[in-house]
């Protein structure tokens, strides 16, 4: 018996499975949080995987929140406690009050349980070993049958399940009426041997509303198709392999000329990182839209190719997926650790455009903007995401199209333009934004050619070493850099219901966890203006933000603060007044670590020191 009341809650609460990697309990798990959804009640899960492919611990935490909720809390409310190997530290993380779901099969002793949750065994095993003689079977519907206690536990409606199951194994009855059964043999279970439905309850509502279940991964492939993409370019890695591959069942879905059913796009796999962005550079030169996604350790490897699209000023864009690192890090754990890396990137001196997306819809959006800028700008556009988008689904926003769109191809001089007897010169700014005119292989029979290469050159692309025609080429670019912050998305400001000396600086994957943070920091008194920063180079509103508050919070998932860095070297501001809140070890950020960390600095600055008394 606990000696703490149990959580009581409807729609609002956290649920963690603890499996073993290889053991089929994903799609379990996800058809868990997807039949939430079809009770209205909005969730929000995360898949926290091993690198490897079987044996290690993964887990799979779903948020349930009618209140909409999508970043991380913090906390667990009910553990599904199915691997032995982290039982300890699954059983540690519960919140007290909270409860333990178990496989009871064989019997534990009271020290590995606590006194202040509630726990609930169910023989899983023995169930299952009853029901099914293959062990494959075996371990496949123990997951659905512990989904099926969980059903009766919650009282959740089972028909909702069943649709899902039925949706997921059309045609396939068979596997339909087996998973059926499997569902039934738990639900059945828990209704005649425990007490059901315990304190946390899934209750139908309507608050998901329009909202979309989608992967950013996959939102960024479609924006790419949408854009204008017809090559990508790329090389196996995690977390970005999903954002190929569903660029290409994207392409076969919409990219086959409907009379011939020819292809009307091309996906090569370089044999590394390397090859691929220059098979982009390449293809973009040429007159394509073309664009690689690829991680941390792929951007290292293609440095020498991105200085060349910089230098040479060839459009490219760049879908970074970005995990822990640095080497080969922690493949599988989200982090925002590439800022410096892409910002900078490649030897000399150099800066790149980055888009932050805080979703998949954003995902969509900037992938599709992306092009428009990388053309624009005749330069690599990075797109900024990061394993928490990236590779777990997530409400957000239905992602929308302007069919009479068009894109923008940026300078680009035609052979009607040469024969009016224009100027071309392939690196002459001919209006002081910094970005020359550029012509496609072949425009003209006998105009607009040029040599394009990586070393110094003039305004006409004639091979110079000159110190005064290096300048004045790198001064040009800077021009160009600046152009681009009025075309980049802008920041979102947000200000509090009073006036405040304090501000939070936030982007990407944070934005979740920051907005119900601010709610958490309000009720405490805490109150700050915010602003989510989209795109690096910084609007000037950023400087102007940070000038008008005494202390500006910089939330970021990385060890050194990269972004906080990037603010002070890009706009000359005063690092003291910029206060780092980090987060690293590879899980997404929560709600509460910011609350917290942000609160404990409020507080401190509420302190008055203490002054000796004259005698």
């Amino acid at each position: 018996m606990s000696e703490q009341s149990p959580i009581s809650s409807v729609n609002d609460f956290v649920v963690r499975f603890a499996n073993v990697n290889g053991s089929g309990s994903a799609s379990a798990n996800e058809l868990f949080a997807r039949s939430i959804l079809r009770h209205g009640v909005p969730v929000s899960p995360r898949n926290i995987f091993p690198s490897n492919i079987q044996g290690l611990p993964t887990w799979y935490e779903v948020r349930v929140t009618e209140d909409g909720h999508l970043g991380a809390r913090g906390g667990v409310d009910l553990m599904v406690a199915m691997n032995p190997q982290t039982w300890d530290k699954d059983v540690a993380g519960i919140e007290p009050g909270g409860y333990l779901f178990y496989d009871s099969t064989k019997p534990l002793p009271q020290s590995k349980f606590r006194n202040d949750i509630t726990v609930i065994g169910v023989p899983l095993t023995a169930i299952t070993n009853s029901t099914y003689t293959d062990p494959r079977q075996r371990q496949l519907f123990k997951n659905i049958i512990y989904l099926g206690a969980l059903c009766a536990l919650l009282e959740m409606d089972p028909k909702l399940i069943e649709q899902l199951i039925g949706e997921q194994y059309k045609g396939k009855e068979k596997l339909l009426s087996s998973n059926v059964h499997a569902l039934h043999l738990g639900r059945d279970w828990a209704l005649q041997n425990l007490k059901c439905p315990i304190g946390l309850r899934v209750k139908k509502a309507d608050k998901v509303g329009d909202r979309i279940f989608i992967e950013g991964n996959s939102a960024a492939a479609l924006g790419a198709v949408y854009g204008g993409a017809t090559v990508c370019a790329w090389y196996p890695i995690t977390p970005s392999s999903s954002l190929a591959d569903a660029f290409a069942s994207h392409c076969k879905r919409l990219r086959h000329d409907p009379a011939t059913g020819k292809a009307k796009y091309a996906i090569v796999q370089g044999e590394d990182e390397l090859a691929s962005i220059g098979i982009v550079i390449g293809a973009s030169w040429n007159g394509a839209r073309a664009f690689t996604a690829t991680s941390g350790p792929g951007i290292s490897l293609m440095t020498e190719f991105i200085g060349l699209s910089y230098f040479a000023e060839i459009p490219a864009v760049i879908m970074n997926v970005q995990r822990a690192g640095p080497s080969t890090g922690m493949p599988t754990r989200t982090q925002q650790c590439d800022i410096l890396a892409c910002a900078y990137a490649s030897h000399g001196d150099t800066k790149h455009v980055l888009l932050f997306p805080e979703d998949p819809a954003e995902a969509f959006e900037f992938a599709a903007q992306a092009f428009d800028l990388a053309e624009r700008l005749q330069t690599t556009i990075f797109v900024m995401l990061d394993l928490d988008i990236g590779m777990n689904h997530r409400l957000c926003r239905p992602l929308k199209w302007d069919d009479a769109r068009q894109y923008d191809r940026g300078k680009v001089m035609t052979a009607e333009m040469l024969d009016e007897g224009r100027d071309f010169g392939r690196y002459l700014d001919v209006d002081g934004d910094g970005i020359p005119y550029r012509t496609y292989p072949g425009t003209h029979p006998t105009k607009g050619s040029f040599f394009t290469r990586g070393t110094s050159r003039d305004r006409y692309a004639r091979y110079s070493e000159e110190g005064a025609v290096y300048a004045d080429n790198m001064q040009r670019l800077v021009r160009k850099f600046e152009t681009a912050q009025d075309m980049v998305p802008r920041p979102l400001q947000a200000n509090a219901a009073k006036p405040t000396k304090y501000g939070v600086l936030y982007f990407g994957s944070t934005s979740p966890a920051m907005d119900e943070a601010i709610q958490i920091l309000e009720a405490k008194g805490h109150v700050l203006d915010r602003m989510r920063i989209r795109a690096f180079p910084f609007h000037s509103s950023v400087a102007s933000f940070i000038a008008d508050h005494d202390f500006v919070y910089v939330v970021e998932q990385n060890r050194d603060a990269q972004l906080r860095s990037l603010i002070v070297n890009e706009n000359g501001i005063d690092p003291v007044r910029l206060v780092p809140i980090r987060h690293y070890d590879g899980t997404p950020i929560t709600a509460r670590f910011i609350a917290n960390a942000i609160g404990e600095h409020q507080d401190q600055l509420k302190l008055t020191p203490l002054r000796k008394v004259k005698s």
